[in-house]
């Protein structure tokens, strides 16, 4: 729930950013007048897309092309020591067991669907237990793509080391061909 709403501020404050900037575009003074209320080397300036037609592109996250083998298959997992270790991981090795069905690019303004998964594991990385924390309104479908592709990623490495109990979350990021960015990702 709380990714849920860190997603929501999240777009909200991209909505206030666009918005201010259409607001500004539209009151008159020429550049001069502009950058006298807010400097370019400000840091909240440098922190802001430019204008809201042209917002800086953001990298794309790097999936590690390692974590695929030469016979297409999954590498064995890495050894993690923290919880958030092997949510990153996860996160990972979704991207590159699903690679037809996901997108590493920006994530659009509107989605089609976003599901929320527990995922339970063994102490050997096997998935032991699938629970959905969020269920999207539309395109339920999305439900049982996210579960087959938690499914065919694992196992996600041995954590019998970590502390008890042995489960991350995910947030699918669904757009509208149906693949998805995890949210860990994003």
């Amino acid at each position: 729930m709380a990714a849920l709403r860190d997603t929501l501020r999240q777009g909200l404050r991209w909505a206030a950013v666009l918005g201010a900037g259409v607001l500004m575009a539209g009151c008159g003074g020429g550049p001069s007048q502009r950058t006298a209320t807010a400097p370019a080397t400000s840091p909240a300036a440098s922190a802001r897309p430019a204008s809201p037609a042209s917002p800086a592109p953001v990298p794309a996250p790097e999936v590690p092309a390692a974590l695929v083998n030469a016979q297409g298959r999954l590498d064995p997992p890495h050894a993690v020591s923290t919880h958030e270790e092997l949510r990153h991981q996860a996160a990972l090795r979704l991207v590159a067991a699903n690679p037809d069905g996901t997108y590493m690019g920006e994530v659009p303004a509107v989605l089609l669907a976003i599901p929320v998964l527990e995922v339970e594991l063994n102490r050997d990385g096997s998935v032991r237990n699938i629970r959905v924390l969020r269920r999207p309104g539309q395109a339920v479908d999305t439900i049982e793509l996210a579960m087959a592709a938690v499914r065919k990623a694992a196992p996600y490495g041995d954590v019998s080391h970590l502390p008890h109990p042995w489960k991350f979350n995910e947030v699918f990021l669904f757009n509208n061909d149906r693949r998805f960015k995890p949210r860990t990702l994003d």
